[in-house]
């Protein structure tokens, strides 16, 4: 999940679709905000398939359609193709938001979990172009 992971990132808000660049991290995220629901059988992505919906002045969003090839965390907490995660994102202030999220994946555990943060909002900054010239550890990888 690319929104645990402690990076920049910008939050692009169109008519239709909210997309969420991050720094450092491809692919992009797209939430869906034009009233459609998630698709009967999703491709697996890496950030899965998201459906936005304002609640007030709370971002409620659901994302399925995960492949099973990333973790939760940096800690390395599994998840299954099953994952369901349900966000609630409410900006606090001009410098913070407020995330509740919570994780449901049947096939990994026994019942859903909820955690809540607070992320650092940094609206008067860039993201910076970053690339990756050096291969060389291709070679030493393991895990396939």
């Amino acid at each position: 999940m690319g929104d645990l992971l402690p990076v920049p990132r910008r939050f692009i808000q169109l008519s239709d679709v909210l997309v969420i660049l991050y720094e450092g991290i491809n692919p992009q995220r797209f939430i869906y905000t034009d009233g459609r629901t998630h698709p009967v059988d999703p491709q697996p992505a890496w950030l899965g398939y998201s459906v936005g919906r304002w609640m007030a002045d709370t971002l409620v969003v659901e994302t399925r359609g995960f492949n099973a090839q990333t973790w939760l965390d940096a800690a390395g907490h599994p998840h299954t193709e099953a994952l369901h995660v349900t966000e609630r994102f409410r900006r606090v202030d001009f410098g913070s938001a407020e995330v509740e999220v919570t994780l449901d994946d049947a096939g990994a555990y026994t019942r859903p979990f909820s955690f809540r943060y607070r992320q650092t909002l940094t609206p008067d900054t860039d993201l910076l172009e970053t690339i990756c010239e050096n291969e060389k550890d291709r070679a030493i990888l393991t895990g396939r």
